[in-house]
């Protein structure tokens, strides 16, 4: 599955630093309706998979992608990146049409 996405190195660093700190074993992804683009992307550390979540295994933890999120996050590229403004993951997603100038929301 993690063919269809891809998660940079910074964004596994990241992702395995909050980890490590706290006591959560999940880095969730979500797709909501909402948005000033349509949707919106939801990042949260958790302790519990679903029924409906789809597991991407890395080298030291495990991301939890719902099935209807996945549909809209497949050929994704998932980032964190510290910028003058700020840090934060960006998600480059091919199928987003446009997306709001802060990056966390998108339609398609």
């Amino acid at each position: 599955m993690e063919q269809n996405i891809e998660i940079t190195d910074n964004a596994k660093k990241h992702i395995f630093n909050i980890l490590s700190l706290d006591k959560f074993k999940y880095f969730r992804i979500s797709v909501l309706g909402g948005g000033c683009s349509g949707f919106q992307y939801k990042f949260e550390f958790d302790n519990s998979i679903n029924k409906e979540d789809l597991v991407i295994n890395t080298e030291k933890f495990e991301i939890l992608i719902d099935t209807i999120s996945f549909e809209y996050l497949k050929g994704s590229k998932i980032d964190y990146v510290n910028e003058l403004i700020g840090s934060s993951f960006k998600i480059t997603n091919p199928q987003a049409s446009s997306s709001c100038g802060c990056g966390t929301s998108f339609s398609i």
